[in-house]
């Protein structure tokens, strides 16, 4: 069994900050892309972030700029500084992460989701 547990989110001021963090725990033999979406009450879910092994990163443009994603291949966590947060930010967060499992003698690879986090931009 593979697990991600979302951490960090919370009520924040517009122009303030917060870090949201990713732990993938279980039987994991590697993780490739992991990543950070975002879904607003009403709207599709959506790309915020995401990073590669290798740490090639890529934002959805209304975060360039403001937001970082971060990783540590070590630990299986990936972390979402975010900055300049406005009222639009509003959303439950979710990370996942492509994870290879070794199963008997083969190899599975699958994404897995969090839980999601409530990050809430309010003044």
């Amino acid at each position: 069994q593979v697990q991600l547990v979302e951490s960090g989110g919370g009520l924040v001021q517009p122009g303030g900050s917060l870090k949201l963090s990713c732990a993938a725990s279980g039987s994991i033999f590697s993780i490739s892309a992991m990543g950070w979406y975002r879904q607003a009450p009403g709207k599709q879910r959506e790309l915020v972030a995401g990073i590669s092994h290798g740490g090639s990163t890529n934002y959805a443009d209304p975060v360039k700029g403001r937001f970082t994603i971060s990783r540590d291949n070590a630990k299986n966590t990936v972390d979402l500084q975010m900055n300049s947060l406005n009222p639009e930010d509003t959303a439950a967060y979710f990370c996942n992460a492509d994870i290879t499992q070794k199963i008997g003698s083969g190899y599975f690879t699958n994404r897995h989701w969090g839980q999601g986090t409530q990050v809430t931009v309010s003044s």
